[in-house]
């Protein structure tokens, strides 16, 4: 399969298809063909779609390499399985299938034997990954049989660390469903199709040496991995001293110094002086000149380095010239025919795209396409945050308004505004000079917030919006949020192909007299809150008993709306001052010597509250809970979206009023995506929009006559909390793989690990964003609960330990 396009590993395939990049100066798609012809297949069917005379002018017939070739060429990407069935008048046999863009130097017989030996139509070779996000995951049983799949999980959803490497062994029936010129992908159509209807299919996990050349860092690892291992050295073929590999034709001059291990391409110089230091890769005709120093780079074909240059873990691509006094730091990577004028310096990580020239006396820090974040992600769970001019600059800004508008929908309306802070002002004119960019109109709210922003999408009809933010304990940190038309979280798909948009610079662009005008306005929030207020049912009772409200929040823009609105409807209201670090335990405090009726504590980005009577503390999952019993009882909510790793005593509350649970993922996005794509609107306002919450709540307590402490003993009893295990990245994986082979104990795997028993149960989750588990545990007693807490903890730091 050799039809990929290797948008992450751009620029190296802007002008190459991602099966032709070189490893060691030869297609990384050349070591696949010598590997099936090592194992005795020379019948080789080759899929095509992305630039493919390269590949068909460089393998022809396959003559050359002792292989019969035939090629298949897809006019459109046809899946992974439809890429496959093209080639139907092939498929007449016992086939294997491998990625042409995989290095690996598998053993397919012991593959095939275990394939003969289960009796299996369809095997998948999988490898243990301890980072497995970018991959297929697979879960098999003791027998190797296949139990469950899941393609590009979050790490919410990772119960094994065995990938599907994407090579299969595969029956001739298996493609019996589905048609030729259909769209079908083997991991998320095939394969889940097999395991329903119960047809034999298994899993061989291979310990040999394989590795998806995906993006940049895996690839210069693939180099430092063949290099420093003894077992691949034969991929290399005979080096010229220990450690040192040299071609044919290839001059050393004098008084250079190479440091191994090193490899060294055909008919290449490398001149007095220069220093090639440890895993350091040169191609076919290359000249190193003079008193220049590399250093764990990769130097393809043709490349002239003049001298005094220093490069360090860098990529250079074919037909490049760097002059002299040039200094090129790590993770830079230059396109092919580029020029890098004299005395130049490209700092860490720039990537500059073919055929461009860098002038003389440059430093060059920012990318001549968009810079990658260290973690390879532009969002986290639900956004996008970074240090402002570091990780967010102006010139990224830019970039991201022009790539979700060319997602989204280009000449459309988007909704962009931003908390008060000058700051998120400033990024958000460089989102709007981006979306216009695309020919599409913007409407800029002032001084709003998150709710507002949703709100305002729905208000206007928009194909969608951002939310602008400055972190209130860090003025440097900022915080970027992206809607689709219903007002709720872009998916990840979206956001997937935001990212990918970002990398290549394949946007949609408007001629100058395409350009919208920005349609500014000041007092939106006149239209929120009346809006608000309009979904109150009982403001005359609010204005009769005017109840006396203490409330504070980190930010002076939602103080003033809440204050504006509780106002309006009859409210007594009182602002505490906000001072760093205030909690709700300093409200309840407040509320009992101002002889208050509640507090309400407002969050950074107006979407949650607590609540306190001077008594009882209302937040985090218990505020969740009172919300859905407020819904319940007055038959606002007849079906409540559910996080997964929420306490199942909402399982109680929902019978007692005939109503249903459904369970969603954890993290916010997809809780609020769910919500809003099933229209639950009283639900949303009350976990999702702070200042109407706060509405809702007080009107239905002020109709029901009713104390928030009377309303909160109709909550039953429930021992639930939350705790974390610190894990490095590399090891979550193994953890996770190695509890679920427990398979003793109830097991679930929706959302991570759940183990269920009649008394409680023990949620293990691996954290999207930082290094570490996150526990949630419920008992049917207190006792019990930090008893399954302290199985758990321990069980994990074993393994840790071990």
């Amino acid at each position: 399969m050799s039809g990929g396009i290797g948008t992450r590993l751009r620029p190296l395939t802007c002008d190459l298809p991602k099966p032709m990049v070189p490893i060691f100066n030869k297609p990384v798609m050349e070591y696949g063909i010598e590997l099936l012809k090592k194992h005795g297949i020379k019948d080789i069917a080759v899929t095509l779609h992305y630039l493919p005379n390269m590949i068909m002018d460089y393998f022809g017939s396959g003559s050359k390499f002792d292989v019969n070739i035939k090629y298949y060429i897809e006019e459109k990407p046809l899946g992974t399985g439809g890429s496959v069935k093209n080639a139907d008048d092939f498929l007449d046999t016992t086939i294997v299938v491998i990625s042409g863009d995989a290095f690996t130097d598998i053993d397919l017989k012991k593959a095939y034997d275990f394939h003969v030996e289960k009796g299996s139509k369809a095997t998948l070779i999988l490898k243990k990954e301890p980072i497995p996000l970018e991959y297929g995951l697979v879960v098999t049983n003791e027998d190797g049989k296949i139990i469950r799949f899941l393609e590009k999980p979050s790490w919410g959803e990772v119960f094994s660390d065995t990938i599907n490497t994407g090579i299969y062994i595969l029956e001739p029936e298996v493609f019996q469903y589905y048609k030729k010129g259909q769209n079908f992908d083997f991991s998320k159509d095939l394969f889940p199709k097999l395991l329903e209807d119960g047809v034999p299919i298994y899993g061989y996990i291979t310990e040999e040496y394989w590795c998806d050349v995906g993006d940049l860092s895996t690839y210069i690892n693939t180099h430092k991995d063949i290099l420093s291992q003894k077992s691949k050295k034969y991929l290399l073929e005979d080096n010229q001293g220990e450690g040192i590999w040299a071609g044919e034709g290839t001059i050393i001059e004098r008084g250079a110094k190479i440091y191994p291990p090193v490899y060294i391409g055909r008919n290449s110089v490398i001149k007095a002086q220069a220093s090639l230091e440890p895993y350091t890769v040169i191609g076919n005709n290359c000249s190193i000149g003079e008193g220049s120093s590399i250093k764990r780079s990769i130097i393809w074909d043709n490349v002239d380095i003049s001298n005094n240059c220093e490069i360090r873990k860098a990529v250079i691509c074919n037909n490049v010239k760097i002059d002299e006094r040039n200094r090129i730091f790590e993770g830079t990577v230059i396109g092919a025919h580029s020029k890098i004028l004299k005395n130049s310096t490209i700092k860490p990580g720039v990537k500059i795209w073919p055929h461009k020239t860098i002038d003389e006396n440059i430093t060059l820090n920012e990318n001549m396409v968009w810079e990658e974040k260290a973690s390879r992600k532009l969002f986290g769970s639900r956004n996008i945050s970074g240090i402002y001019n570091a990780t967010i600059t102006p010139e990224i800004a830019v970039k991201l308004g022009t790539s979700l508008a060319t997602v989204i929908k280009s000449k459309g309306i988007y909704i962009v505004n931003s908390d008060e802070h000058n700051l998120s002002k400033s990024i958000k004119s460089s989102i709007i000079s981006g979306i216009l960019s695309t020919g599409s109109l913007v409407i800029n709210i002032e001084d709003s917030t998150m709710p507002m922003c949703r709100f305002g999408v729905k208000h206007f009809k928009a194909d969608g919006g951002v939310q602008i933010r400055t972190d209130e304990y860090n003025k440097n940190l900022v915080y970027i949020e992206i809607i689709n038309d219903k007002g709720g979280n872009i998916d990840k798909g979206t956001e997937r192909k935001i990212e990918n948009t970002m990398i290549i610079e394949d946007y949609k662009r408007c001629s100058g007299d395409e350009i919208e005008d920005i349609v500014n306005i000041y007092n939106f929030s006149s239209i929120y809150l009346k809006e608000g207020i309009e979904r109150l049912k009982n403001v005359h009772k609010i204005r009769n008993k005017k109840p006396k409200l203490i409330i504070a929040a980190p930010s002076n823009n939602i103080v003033r709306l809440a204050e504006r609105y509780l106002n309006k409807i009859g409210c007594n209201v009182m602002v505490a001052e906000y001072r760093n670090g205030l909690e709700i335990e300093d409200m309840k405090n407040l509320v009992l010597e101002e002889d208050g009726d509640l507090g309400i504590l407002y969050s950074e980005d107006c979407e949650r509250i607590a609540l306190t009577d001077g008594f009882n503390i209302v937040q985090d999952e218990k505020y969740y809970l009172l919300s859905l019993l407020i819904g319940f009882k007055t038959g606002e909510i007849k079906e409540a979206v559910i996080p997964y790793n929420f306490p199942r005593i909402v399982e109680k509350i929902a019978k007692k009023y005939n109503s249903k649970t459904i369970y969603t993922k954890s993290n916010i996005s997809d809780l609020i995506q769910t919500i809003v794509n099933k229209e639950l609107d009283f639900q949303f306002v009350l976990s999702f929009d702070g200042i109407w919450a706060t509405g809702k709540i007080i009107d239905y307590i002020m109709d029901n006559d009713i104390v928030l402490n009377k309303l909160l003993q109709e909550l039953p009893e429930y021992f639930y909390f939350k705790k974390e295990i610190p894990c490095k990245w590399d090891n979550k994986g193994n953890i996770i793989r190695r509890l679920t082979e427990d398979r003793k104990e109830g097991v679930e795997l929706k959302e991570g690990i759940r183990f269920i028993d009649d008394k409680g149960w023990a949620l293990i989750i691996p954290d999207e964003e930082k290094p570490r588990f996150n526990l949630y545990i419920e008992g049917n007693d207190e006792e019990y609960a930090e008893e399954l807490w302290e199985k758990y903890d321990n069980k994990i730091r074993r393994l840790l330990k071990d």
